[in-house]
Formats: C-alpha cells, sequence, structure tokens
C-alpha cells in the first residue's frame, strides 16, 4: 500500500451532515466554522463564496469546493447580496434542527436560482490530522478545467439524496460514499498542485523520501534511525536527512513521532487498548515515555485527550450537527 492510501484508510468519516438548499437570488448566507470538512456544489446559477474574509471565488455550476477545515465562510447570489446567518435562515423557512433527518429547504429573493447539495464530512480530532492539516482553506475544482462536472455532479447528489431518502442502510452507505469523493477530491488536488505541493505531499514525488515515507507507516513501532532510514532507501544518513529536511519541512524522527502519535490517538479513540498496549504499538518501550511524548503532541496527557475527544463528539451531536452514526443536520 501506498503512504497516500496508508494515510487515507485512516482517515474514514466518523458522521455525516448533509442538506440541499434551493436558494433563488438575490441570496446571501453567513455560515459559520464547523468541526468537519465541507463539499459543496450546485447546479442553476453561479454563486460567490469567501472564506475567512478571503477575497470572493466564482463558483460556476457543476464546480466542486471543498473546505478540508470547515471554516467560517460566506456565500452569496451577488457581491452585494444581504448576508444572513445559516441558522436564521433556516429559521425563516420554518426548519428547526432535527439530528433525525437531513435539512433540507427553499429560500431566497424568487429569482434565478441556484440549487446547492452540500455535505459535512467529520473527522476524529481534524486538526490534528496528518492529510488535512496540509491542505489549503479552500479547494476549488473547476468543472471545465478538469471535466469532471457530470462525475462530481452525479455522486455528491447521490450523497445528499441518500441521506435525504434515509433508506434502510443509508447511514453505512452514505458514510462510505464520503470517503470515497474525498479520495477523488484528494488525487485531483494532488494531480493539479503537483509542483506546488508542501510537507510530506512533496515527499511523495521523490523515491527515496517516498520510501523512508512508506516504512515509517508501514512500521511505526520499529526503532527507526536516521541511520536506518537513510540505509533502508540507500542513501547516505547526512544526505538522507537532508533531503528529507527539504521536502517534508521538518526532521525524518520529528515526522516518525507525528505519525506515532496520530496513530496512537485512534487506538486511544477506539476504546480497544490499554495505555501501555498502545505506547508498546506505536514503538515506545514505556508506558511513561510514550505518555511523555503524547503530551508533547497533544497538550494534554492520553486520558485527558480521550476524554476531549469523547465530550467533543457529544457536543456535535447535541448541537444537531451529527455523531459517529448519525450526523445529519447542517
Amino acid at each position: 500500500m501506498d503512504v497516500l492510501s496508508e494515510i487515507l484508510e485512516g482517515m474514514r468519516s466518523e458522521g455525516i451532515v448533509t442538506g440541499r438548499f434551493t436558494l433563488s437570488a438575490p441570496w446571501g448566507i453567513i455560515k459559520n466554522a464547523v468541526e468537519g470538512a465541507n463539499f459543496r456544489i450546485a447546479t442553476g446559477r453561479p454563486f460567490w463564496i469567501s472564506v475567512k474574509d478571503a477575497p470572493p471565488i466564482l463558483i460556476e455550476p457543476g464546480d466542486l469546493i471543498f473546505l478540508p477545515h470547515g471554516d467560517r465562510h460566506t456565500m452569496m447570489s451577488s457581491l452585494d447580496a444581504e448576508l444572513i446567518p445559516f441558522d436564521d435562515l433556516a429559521a425563516g423557512t420554518g426548519n428547526v434542527p432535527d439530528i433525525t433527518r437531513p435539512l433540507a429547504f427553499s429560500a431566497g429573493g424568487g429569482g434565478p436560482v441556484t440549487d446547492m447539495y452540500t455535505g459535512i464530512v467529520l473527522f476524529r480530532d481534524r486538526r490534528r490530522n496528518l492529510l488535512l492539516s496540509m491542505l489549503p482553506d479552500i479547494i476549488h475544482i473547476h468543472a471545465a478545467e478538469i471535466n469532471v462536472s457530470s462525475w462530481f455532479a452525479s455522486t455528491l447528489k447521490c450523497f445528499v439524496e441518500e441521506s435525504i431518502a434515509c433508506q434502510i442502510g443509508w447511514d453505512f452507505s452514505a458514510a462510505r460514499l464520503a470517503d470515497l469523493l474525498l479520495l477523488h477530491v484528494l488525487r485531483i488536488y494532488l494531480k493539479i498542485n503537483a509542483e506546488t505541493k508542501i510537507g510530506w505531499l512533496r515527499g511523495l514525488g521523490d523515491s527515496h523520501i517516498s520510501e523512508s515515507l512508506r516504512l515509517m507507516h508501514k512500521e511505526p513501532h520499529r526503532a527507526w534511525t536516521v541511520s536506518s532510514l537513510a540505509s533502508a532507501t540507500a542513501m547516505s544518513k547526512s544526505s538522507f536527512d537532508a533531503r528529507f529536511r527539504e521536502l517534508v519541512g521538518q526532521s525524518p524522527i520529528s515526522y516518525l513521532t507525528i505519525r506515532r502519535m496520530c496513530l496512537a490517538s485512534e487506538y486511544l479513540i477506539s476504546g480497544k487498548y490499554r495505555i501501555s498496549d498502545i505506547a508498546e504499538k506505536v514503538g515506545y518501550t514505556s508506558e511513561k515515555s510514550f505518555t511523555r511524548a503524547f503530551r508533547r503532541w497533544a497538550g494534554v496527557p492520553p486520558r485527558e485527550y480521550l476524554r476531549e475527544c469523547q465530550n467533543l463528539s457529544s457536543n456535535v451531536a447535541q448541537d444537531g450537527g451529527g455523531s459517529s452514526s448519525s450526523g445529519r443536520i447542517l
């Protein structure tokens, strides 16, 4: 399995939030930040989007936009449209948040229509996700540029419609479809930005560094050193260390530590292992040394980290933002 596949394998979604909004011009929405990654695609009229007060971007029908960090953003039919908080807009259409069903409504001034399909994919502690943390605030995939209009439009519509229909097994089906959508978005993004990738994404393009990344992902428990990684990739220690730092932006051992901690957090949240077992699985000879390393990475010791993640999942569900199996309100 290649490095990107290894990372994606550990990124399966924890919940899904879906919606379909029929918006007639003029319309404008302020959407607060969410604990998830946003997909949006629309048919009908173009619209504008601004993420975290950045200059607005025009989104054409069939374009796909992806907000990896779930940042606050505004969307509008025109640059002079009045902006209304999303919750107020939904309430004005008679919709009340209900975790048992998706959210769909029509709103706006009665002019030309933008039919928007949306999905928010929830991940455990997305802020420390090894892949999402490397992505920009917004990924804009142009339908005409890469000829994905029909494929993405139909797939994302199916993703949303599956949840709206709430047929038997829709939770599982929609969750796996969300994973597939994410995979294709990332493939396209990496292809388009082959020359401007940063961090370990750049490392994937170098055969020696890519091999070292593969080894660290395949066997994170091994007592890797700069010397042993250099030897495994047929490079001298100094050349390997310099090349790794140049491409990845950190030392090999720093990267290995982050890989181990991300993996440890997954083991921890699964509830299947004792902390001493997790320490051994990610390459630490004692629970004490693992706890120190984990605290440096997360800011809190393992048990407190677990409580924070459990509280976050509970709060998201209570707010109508989804849970590990039934997040459906946008």
